[in-house]
């Protein structure tokens, strides 16, 4: 079967082999050893090693940009939250008498009073939501953490959140970050879940 040996007698039998199936099985074998590198004249199919100049860079990561819808997004996010902001502002969190209420501001927009409260007579988890912007804006913090500190600490996000989003979409990449899609889930889940316990604390201290 072999002319000689090393990893030539492999391709000179291609030239010169008849196409017998007995044969054909031996080159199989044969390919099959110099591919699973168990050729016995010591050939290896590797790759050449990398230039030391290549070893020695450092590698850099490239931010990924964003996409202009994505930017035209955080852009619109900015707007609606500098809304909500507004509205705070416009709304009057404080009675007759001046001192700072705990709820129903809302219904200042025209909006009824809360139905879990009309119906069960306690407080839902988001009351207090509205009064806790109306008061935070006005730098009435102690007050706004009574109404609802959940209000408080949502309020401070959305308020950083403003010149996040106009400086990622301005630059085309986001602040600090890879990607929203690590923050925003987490932040969602503790939001409802601090927003039950504040609820559920509420309930029992009556």
């Amino acid at each position: 079967m072999r002319t000689g040996d090393g990893p030539t007698c492999f391709f000179a039998q291609l030239t010169t082999i008849d196409l017998d199936f007995g044969k054909l099985q031996t080159l199989a074998l044969d390919l099959r050893r110099i591919l699973t590198l168990q050729c016995p004249w010591g050939v290896a199919i590797v790759p050449p090693p990398l230039p030391n100049e290549l070893m020695d860079e450092e590698v850099l990561w490239v931010e990924p940009g964003l996409r202009p819808w994505l930017r035209t997004l955080l852009v619109l996010i900015a707007v609606a939250l500098i809304t909500v902001f507004s509205v705070a502002i416009w709304l009057n969190p404080y009675g007759a008498n001046g001192e700072a209420q705990r709820a129903e501001t809302h219904m200042q927009l025209g909006l009824p009073e809360c139905t879990f409260k009309t119906l069960t007579g306690k407080p839902c988890p988001s009351c207090g939501m509205t009064t806790s912007f109306a008061l935070f804006v006005r730098g009435d913090v102690w007050n706004s953490l009574q109404a609802n500190c959940i209000g408080t600490l949502l309020a401070s996000f959305c308020l950083v959140m403003i010149p996040y989003t106009l400086v990622s979409a301005w630059r085309g990449r986001f602040l600090l970050l890879m990607s929203l899609d690590w923050l925003l889930p987490r932040f969602i889940v503790v939001f409802a879940v601090l927003m039950l316990v504040r609820w559920g604390l509420v309930l029992w201290l009556g």
